[in-house]
C-alpha cells in the first residue's frame, strides 16, 4: 500500500508540471486555433536554463532566478510565435511554421550544450528526503506538488474569478463577438500565448531535477501535453488541470507496475477519455 501511495504522489508531481506546460498550449489552441507544436522546444529552452545556472543545486535564490530567466526568455519566443502565426492563417502552414521554430530551437540547443543527458540537482534546501508512508519521498517533488496547488489556485482566480478572466474565456467562447464589442483581441491572445510559453518554459526548470535536460525531451513532452489537452478539452483550464492529473497518475502507475506498456497506456487512456467523451471531459464553452 506505501509503494501505492508514493506512486500516486509521483503522478501528482507529474500532473502538477503537465498542467503547467500544457495549460499554454490548450488555451492558446482554443482561443487562437493555432496548434503549437513550438511548445515543447520552448519548454526545453527552459531545461536547458537550468543546466546553464542551477544544475550542481545550489541556493534556492538562485533556482528561482533560473525558473524567472525561463519564464521571460518562453515569454518572449511566445510573443515571436504568437506574431509569426499571426501573420500565417492557414493551419498546415502554422504547424510547419511552429514546427520548423522548434526544430531550429533544438538543433541550436544541441550546438550549444551537446547531446549529453544533463542531470541538474534540486536546490540544496530541497534536496533530501521526508518519511512518508513509511517509505523516504523526495522533498522537491512535495515541492513540485505545492507549486501546482498554487498554480491551480492562482490560475482559476485569474481566468474564473476577474475581469481578464471573462474576456479571455468570451475570445474562447467567440472571438469575432468579443472583437465586435470593442476588445483588442490580438493584444490579448499575444498575452496569452507568451504567458502560456513562459509557464512551458519555467516547468522547464522546474522538471529539471526530475526529468534532466537531454535532446529530444521536447518532443516527449510535447506528447504529453497534446494528451492532456484532448483529454482535458481545448480551451479549459479546468480540462487542462483533470486531464494533466489523470495523466500523470497513468503514467506513475504505468512505470511502476508495468515499465514496457507506460506509453501504451497513456495512449488506452485517451482512445477510453475519446470514445467516452469526444470534446474531451471538460472542454470550454462555445457559441
Amino acid at each position: 500500500m506505501a509503494a501505492y501511495l508514493v506512486s500516486g504522489l509521483n503522478g501528482l508531481a507529474m500532473g502538477s508540471l503537465l498542467f503547467a506546460i500544457a495549460l499554454g498550449l490548450s488555451l492558446v489552441f482554443g482561443m487562437m486555433d493555432v496548434l503549437n507544436l513550438a511548445h515543447g522546444a520552448v519548454y526545453l529552452v527552459g531545461a536547458y536554463v537550468a543546466v546553464a545556472l542551477a544544475a550542481d543545486g545550489g541556493s534556492m535564490t538562485a533556482f528561482v532566478l533560473a525558473v524567472l530567466l525561463a519564464a521571460g526568455v518562453g515569454a518572449a519566443l511566445g510573443g515571436v510565435l504568437a506574431g509569426l502565426t499571426r501573420a500565417t492563417p492557414r493551419h498546415l502552414d502554422q504547424a510547419l511554421l511552429t514546427l520548423g521554430v522548434s526544430l531550429v530551437v533544438a538543433e541550436s540547443l544541441s550546438v550549444l550544450f551537446g547531446d549529453d543527458v544533463h542531470a541538474i540537482a534540486a536546490p540544496a534546501p530541497v534536496d533530501g528526503s521526508v518519511a512518508l508512508f513509511g517509505e523516504p519521498y523526495p522533498l522537491y517533488r512535495l515541492l513540485v506538488i505545492g507549486f501546482g496547488v498554487v498554480l491551480a489556485v492562482a490560475v482559476y482566480a485569474l481566468v474564473e474569478r476577474s475581469r481578464l478572466g471573462s474576456v479571455i474565456r468570451a475570445i474562447v467562447a467567440d472571438r469575432d463577438m468579443v472583437s465586435a464589442l470593442g476588445v483588442n483581441t490580438g493584444r490579448v491572445l499575444m498575452g496569452v500565448f507568451a504567458a502560456g510559453a513562459g509557464l512551458a518554459a519555467a516547468g522547464g526548470v522546474l522538471a529539471g531535477p526530475i526529468l534532466g535536460a537531454q535532446p529530444g525531451l521536447d518532443e516527449k513532452v510535447l506528447l504529453l501535453a497534446l494528451v492532456v489537452v484532448v483529454i482535458g478539452g481545448l480551451g479549459s483550464v479546468r480540462g487542462a488541470l483533470l486531464g494533466a492529473i489523470l495523466i500523470g497518475q497513468v503514467q506513475a502507475l504505468g512505470t511502476s507496475l508495468l515499465p514496457e506498456y507506460a506509453s501504451f497506456l497513456v495512449f488506452a487512456a485517451m482512445a477510453l477519455v475519446l470514445l467516452v467523451r469526444p470534446a474531451g471531459l471538460l472542454p470550454a464553452v462555445r457559441a
